[in-house]
């Protein structure tokens, strides 16, 4: 049995009151190791700890200092990425190699690209804009950011929260979701190898927990990365301290596919956006809608997408085959199990569809058809490995059912029309439109969404100010 511990001023500790939490490998369903249960006493320890290291130190140091710890925690994450990896796949039962592959390099380059980003703080030119006075601008840390982050993306999810509040000059206080806390642990142990004492730290806890990080006088900002209703009860405590929050929460991303599209490719795409990660992901290409004249073959293709998926349990070392991980929990499961048992007598199940027989939170690969735009499993985050087929017959009614939804985080289009593509792009209210393709993401370029799906922005510059504040300095002479 593992114990693991939370990270407070840089040394290992238990909860105050020795309070711990099982974890459970999700693919077996079994305990296999307890983290702390952190109650008020441990996060205000830890929000102290990183208040004292703002005030003596990090808020002081130069966009350099903060680029070379970057840059070493960028090395340390590739140098121990197999084992990180390892820590990952037991905590979430996702497969080895795609882990390694689509997670350990990405971490790696978003860390190198703050590291950059930390020395290209823009603002307004500092001139006379009124006479005799002359005005600059400062952009400055915030101070104590709290960070809470989920269970979908453990690792890569922390490191987009170190990331921009790190290059900013910040200190922080992280909270990894209570049922994948292991890397976010691990990471916090090597990083504090290269960060002052107090700078991360590192708290293990359940939804009080969160609470007393939001229900907190010291931090300058909260940012999480969750559900829309995590997110609500963040902004809600937050404002009673008028405190700065950071949310990117759900989402349920239209897929539209048009008659010109290309099926073959538009279907592996789709199913990668869809399936990937058992569709525990925020951006998934679950929701298709496609044109009335090619939804049955596009929903033909992604069922022969979906026989060639299999379970990450079945993983062999070297394989290259598309697997999936179970589900993260006994209540993620029922959720999608529950969604697609009450699908519409005018749906149909084209493949999956139940819980897979031999142990963990297994859910296969499902395609339904015949679905309309008021049926729940359209209006819902399914947040599993389950995509819906619905069908439109022209580009108002395309763009019509794509934006009829409570969120506005992602979106794709499938089309040969550049024209069209133009005009969706404008058209889709979403944080992020893909044109033939679905998830990609780049350092460079901004994540987050509108409307329920939350506000502020992850990766790219935009972070970084997200992170920062802006003071006017003016003076005569």
């Amino acid at each position: 049995m593992q114990t693991f511990h939370n990270i407070i001023d840089g040394k290992p500790v238990a909860a105050a009151d020795g309070r711990t939490l099982d974890i459970v490998d999700p693919a077996t369903g079994e305990v296999y190791a307890t983290a702390p249960l952190s109650g008020p006493a441990d996060v205000d320890a830890a929000y102290t700890c990183a208040q004292r290291a703002f005030r003596e130190g990090w808020r002081d140091t130069t966009p350099a200092d903060r680029m070379a710890a970057l840059l070493k925690m960028a090395d340390a994450v590739e140098e121990h990425g197999p084992e990180l990896v390892e820590i990952e796949a037991r905590d979430t039962g996702k497969p080895k190699g795609l882990t390694l592959s689509e997670e350990i390099g990405p971490m790696a380059d978003q860390l190198r690209f703050f590291a950059g980003a930390a020395r290209h703080l823009q603002g307004a030119a500092t001139s006379e804009y009124m006479a005799g006075h002359s005005s600059t601008i400062r952009r400055e840390p915030l101070g104590v950011i709290g960070s809470i982050t989920p269970w979908n993306y453990p690792m890569m999810m922390a490191i987009w929260k170190i990331g921009p509040a790190i290059a900013a000059g910040n200190t922080m206080v992280l909270k990894p979701s209570d049922t994948t806390p292991a890397s976010s642990v691990r990471m916090g142990e090597l990083f504090n190898e290269i960060l002052p004492p107090g700078v991360l730290n590192v708290v293990c806890g359940d939804r009080a927990t969160g609470a007393a990080m939001t229900d907190h006088d010291i931090p300058a900002m909260v940012a999480i990365t969750g559900s829309t209703r995590a997110g609500k009860a963040v902004a809600e405590s937050a404002a009673r301290r008028v405190t700065r929050v950071h949310l990117e929460l759900g989402g349920n991303a239209p897929v539209v596919v048009f008659d010109d599209a290309d099926l073959d490719a538009a279907a592996e795409g789709i199913a990668a956006a869809g399936f990937f990660n058992a569709g525990q992901d925020c951006t998934a290409g679950t929701r298709v809608i496609a044109h009335a004249s090619v939804a049955e073959a596009l929903a033909a293709k992604l069922v022969e997408q979906a026989a060639d998926i299999r379970f990450s349990r079945d993983e062999t070392d070297g394989s290259e085959d598309f697997f999936i991980p179970p589900l993260n929990n006994p209540d993620q499961l029922a959720k999608v199990s529950g969604l697609v048992s009450r699908a519409p007598a005018h749906a149909q199940v084209l493949c999956g569809g139940s819980a897979a027989d031999g142990g963990g939170y297994f859910y296969p690969p499902t395609v339904i058809s015949g679905l309309r735009q008021t049926d729940e499993l359209v209006s819902t985050e399914i947040f599993g490995p389950v995509i819906t087929v619905q069908t439109f017959d022209d580009e108002d009614e395309a763009v019509a059912l794509a934006n009829d939804t409570t969120y506005g985080l992602a979106s794709s289009v499938w089309t040969s029309d550049h024209g069209r593509t133009i005009r969706l792009s404008r058209a889709l209210d979403f944080g992020c439109v893909w044109i033939n393709c679905h998830i990609p993401l780049v350092a460079e370029m901004p994540h987050g969404g509108f409307k329920q799906s939350g506000y502020g922005k992850d990766l790219s510059s935009y972070a970084l100010e997200d992170y920062t504040r802006v003071k006017h300095v003016m003076s005569t002479y």
